[in-house]
């Protein structure tokens, strides 16, 4: 995930703003990370550089 994209994206629950938190990096993409509602507090999951922006309740389970 490119981290400039983080300025257009917002919380799919609530609209707020998120925060990006990088745990790896490559070639300046975001490979492993979160991205968190700065507003509400959810929390969403950066793997494999895609961030997984459903709702919590649409997220499968593992």
């Amino acid at each position: 995930m490119r981290k400039d994209i983080v300025d257009i994206l917002a919380c799919p629950v609530c609209k707020g703003d998120l925060e990006l938190t990088v745990e790896e990096e490559k070639n300046g993409d975001v490979i492993k990370g979160s991205l968190e509602c700065k507003k509400c507090s959810e929390v969403y999951p950066i793997e494999d550089g895609i961030a997984n922006m459903l709702p919590p309740e649409l997220r499968e389970k593992v």
